[in-house]
């Protein structure tokens, strides 16, 4: 067999990488390890955690703030088995989605784990132990990511867990420790804080999402502590051990001192490492790079070796599923001859705790790193009459702009929907255009997005209206 482009990987990046290929009339294949297509994200990443986040917010409100709505309810309980079943769900629709956008495209699917023989040759190694080799023009490595470990926290699956293991509890912790203060240990404690679980946040650095504008991480912290959140910053973790139905974790705080915190479950989330490794990549001279994990490629997405190419979680930069999908629309336009672009300072970040946080553009610590002369402008949701109607009122917009051009360099959100919202900065910023220019267009009334509107005027020239 023949192709084209064979991509090896079928999470987001991958199986966009194929579809791009297919419409561009590229004979393509794909290879996926698993018996279901859409890699982390779709199975064990994006899709679950947002199914149960979306149903732990229902129960929070239904036991928090319906009353204030005016609607009561008796003997309020979590089904979580139910809850479960829910998110499984949505992820076999979304997978089997993928399945048959792979057939309408008519890209040729392949089960089992590919290996490099050379260049053009590549080895399925299938479930059953048998073996087939397709031969291919270019090849697209989009083989995603997994959790990182570390070696003196070893993982059971039972009481110290991953992300994996945590979308598929048996019950809702009593004590959950989260280890790490980034987007998947805050998301997923948040899932088990709003059913009524105590969360502990043990992270290394002075701050949550420290990779995010730092007005984001200290607003984020103020509203996780209202649904039972505890953060223990600057506390680097020593060790864990489990007793029956405990989790002792041990850490150095601050001081030096040796702290203990006692849970029922444990998550380590202090991020994804590249999943690089049974590739063959040794067999055609790539050598890895970034601790041994990450493969290397230039401008055009393309490693050393000529028409092998390398995207998403597997490459250097943000891990992240749409940067993923951008790189593998490009790479396939790429093979087809086309000139296309990636502007990576203008893809977004997205935490999926309530209040939502979103991120687009340069932080303020790095415009100042680059000695940018900028103005910045703010306006809280409580000034919003939308937040007040929808009682979302915590969280802000901020608004980073040159201070001779006004042009707008970052926009920086926490609030109700700002992981949608976000996109409006994004087309903003790829038009390049002014804090006034927000400013000036007209943003339905009552929205949300006002709030972007009322910040951009604040860093225009210091004139919203509604504070």
């Amino acid at each position: 067999m023949q192709y084209d482009v064979t991509v090896i990987g079928s999470g987001p990046g991958g199986y966009v990488a194929a579809i791009r290929c297919a419409q561009l009339g590229l004979k393509t294949a794909i290879i996926e390890k698993y018996e279901t297509f859409g890699g982390t994200c779709l199975n064990v990443g994006c899709i679950p955690s947002k199914a149960l986040l979306d149903s732990s917010e229902h129960f929070y409100n239904a036991a928090h703030t319906f009353k204030t709505h005016g609607i009561n309810i008796n003997d309020l309980s979590v089904d979580l088995k139910q809850m479960i079943a829910r998110k499984d769900q949505v992820v076999l629709e979304n997978t089997s989605g993928i399945a048959y956008l792979m057939k309408k495209n008519k890209i040729t699917t392949h089960i089992g784990v590919g290996s490099f023989e050379d260049k053009n040759t590549i080895k399925i190694r299938k479930s059953d132990g048998t073996e087939e080799t397709i031969s291919t023009k270019n090849v697209i490595i989009a083989t995603g990511s997994k959790p990182t470990v570390l070696p003196f926290l070893p993982i059971d699956k039972k009481r110290i867990i991953t992300s994996t293991e945590a979308l598929n509890l048996p019950e809702v912790p009593k004590h959950l420790i989260v280890i790490g203060g980034g987007v998947i240990g805050l998301e997923l404690g948040s899932v088990y804080a709003r059913l009524g679980a105590k969360v502990t946040v043990v992270e290394f650095l002075d701050s949550i999402i420290a990779n995010m504008d730092s007005t984001l991480g200290k607003e984020l912290q103020k509203s996780l502590k209202k649904i039972g959140f505890e953060f223990l910053l600057s506390h680097k973790v020593t060790g864990a051990l489990v007793s029956g139905e405990t989790v002792t974790v041990t850490a150095e705080n601050p001081k030096g001192e040796t702290v203990t915190i006692e849970g029922d479950y444990c998550i380590v989330a202090v991020g994804r490492t590249a999943y690089s490794k049974d590739l063959g990549l040794e067999r055609i001279g790539l050598k890895l790079e970034d601790r041994g994990n990450k493969i290397p490629v230039d401008d055009h997405l393309e490693t050393a070796v000529k028409g092998v190419y390398a995207i998403g979680d597997v490459i250097k930069g943000a891990m992240l599923a749409h940067k993923a999908e951008e790189e593998g629309t490009f790479v396939a336009e790429t093979i087809a001859g086309q000139k296309p672009h990636i502007n990576y300072n203008l893809i977004p970040g997205v935490v999926y705790t309530w209040p939502e946080v979103a991120s687009v553009g340069y932080t303020e610590d790095e415009l100042k790193k680059q000695g940018k002369k900028y103005k910045t402008g703010s306006f809280p949701f409580k000034a919003s009459g939308r937040a007040r109607a929808s009682m979302d009122t915590d969280g802000l917009v901020k608004v980073l702009a040159d201070s001779v051009t006004d042009e707008i360099l970052g926009v920086h959100m926490i609030g109700p929907r700002a992981a949608d919202m976000i996109a409006e900065a994004v087309v903003a910023m790829e038009f390049r255009a002014s804090a006034e220019d927000i400013g000036r267009i007209s943003h339905a009334h009552p929205t949300y997005t006002e709030v972007f509107k009322e910040a951009a005027l604040a860093a225009t020239d210091n004139r919203p209206i509604h504070i």
